[in-house]
């Protein structure tokens, strides 16, 4: 807000987009087409999610002549950003918004996954869910198929549903030629130099699992009862697991 106190009105006004996208934290965001903005079809239905919402779409379509107090500008500007980010999740699945967000992403834009043994893959802005003010935006990785959380504070305040839960699948279809390679490297955890044996780490997983069960079992009240039996179905399953995992190995 800022930069809005330190212009007039009119100034402020007349590239609120630019405005927008240009400020520090919205570098996630790209710009909406106006053509876009003005199809009443595409905004169908949040006219009863964003408070103020003519005057807010007035404000982002350069249109909004109100004039009113600082207070009640405060709260349009608040509404029009909320607005512009609900639009946008629906912009950047369209064929213009896919097109400037692969720009964004070819240029790393949202950064790289922080996975060592990624190397440097760019990530894609997505969301847990596709309702408002429930999850911030998350960076998914598509070598490693993991999310992650941005490292910049004010991009961890970004509400994940100005992306939503399909933008970054539905790019990678339709460009295809943009998804990596899979990670197939894995760390191997090593001792002066040697590698751990699988029947260590198995051992280690069975005791977590028995300490895991007994408590299970205790919380449950069985523990007491019939603790022996529990017991000897317990070291039954492990068994057919070290089994099993012998017979991969």
């Amino acid at each position: 807000m800022d930069d809005f106190q330190s212009e007039t009105d009119s100034d402020y006004t007349s590239y609120w987009r630019d405005w927008f996208i240009s400020s520090r934290g919205n570098e996630y965001f790209c710009e909406i087409d106006e053509e876009y903005l003005t199809d009443r079809f595409n905004l169908t239905g949040l006219n009863t999610e964003v408070h103020y919402y003519q005057h807010a779409l007035d404000l982002i379509t350069d249109v909004f002549d109100l004039d009113c107090e600082d207070d009640m500008r405060e709260t349009i500007e608040k509404s029009a950003r909320h607005l512009y980010g609900l639009v946008h999740a629906r912009y950047i699945v369209t064929t213009r918004g896919l097109a400037k967000m692969v720009d964004k992403y070819k240029k790393c834009d949202f950064g790289r996954c922080p996975r060592v043994l990624c190397d440097g893959q760019a990530l894609l802005p997505m969301s847990l869910t596709d309702n408002p003010s429930f999850k911030s935006v998350k960076l998914y990785c598509a070598r490693c198929e993991d999310i992650y959380n941005p490292k910049s504070s004010r991009h961890a305040a970004i509400d994940g549903a100005y992306f939503g839960t399909s933008f970054h699948n539905i790019l990678f279809q339709v460009y295809p030629a943009l998804v990596p390679e899979k990670s197939r490297t894995r760390y191997e955890p090593r001792v002066f130099g040697f590698r751990v044996h699988a029947a260590a780490a198995l051992a280690r997983w069975q005791d977590d699992e028995r300490r895991r069960m007994r408590l299970r079992l205790k919380e449950a009240g069985d523990a007491q009862s019939d603790d022996g039996m529990a017991e000897m179905e317990l070291d039954e399953e492990l068994a057919r697991t070290q089994q099993a995992g012998q017979a991969t190995s």
